[in-house]
């Protein structure tokens, strides 16, 4: 693990991003999961839409490489509008999604990079991830997140993703 920096990802950035979505996709194939992104998706048209946002990120280490990307996306999100098989640990508070998690194979720890980035905006985050993708899973879990249910994606109704929720510890509910 290294320490990373991470900043705002710009336009010009477009093709890096595309690589780590490539590695990625890579990645997932090789590791049981050939389903989540197929090829063709995310496209260089979701990424050039990310980047519009303002919300696309960039994780570099130390020495400036780009290693891993992100986006941290205020909600409410379509695809979060309806939970099946479970429920959101809260459903009234405002909350970001993280998106389109990238890293390269061999850079360790980008997704602890990445949560400590996003609890810096919001105390209560939200992710999904693919059935077979052992290893987001892992990691969701891992870094404090916690199964909430089944959604399905805006852009695809069939596609079925598993939907987590954390939210940060500095969060303290008074009662009324």
């Amino acid at each position: 693990m290294g320490s990373y920096i991470i900043k705002e990802a710009m336009p010009d950035d477009a093709e890096v991003i595309m690589q780590l979505v490539d590695a990625a996709r890579r990645t997932m194939q090789e590791n049981g999961n050939p389903c989540q992104w197929p090829e063709g998706y995310p496209s260089s048209a979701v990424i050039d839409d990310d980047l519009q946002h303002g919300d696309c990120y960039l994780v570099c280490n130390a020495g400036g490489k780009v290693v891993g990307s992100f986006v941290l996306r205020q909600g409410p999100d379509p695809s979060y509008g309806h939970i099946y098989e479970g429920k959101w640990l809260d459903d009234s508070m405002p909350y970001y999604v993280i998106h389109r998690v990238t890293s390269l194979p061999a850079a360790h720890g980008v997704f602890s990079a990445i949560v400590s980035y996003c609890i810096q905006y919001s105390d209560n985050l939200r992710i999904d991830t693919h059935r077979d993708n052992h290893i987001m899973r892992h990691l969701v879990e891992k870094y404090g997140f916690t199964y909430c249910g089944i959604i399905h994606l805006s852009r695809a109704r069939s596609a079925e993703r598993l939907a987590y929720q954390m939210i940060s510890r500095n969060v303290c509910k008074v009662p009324q």
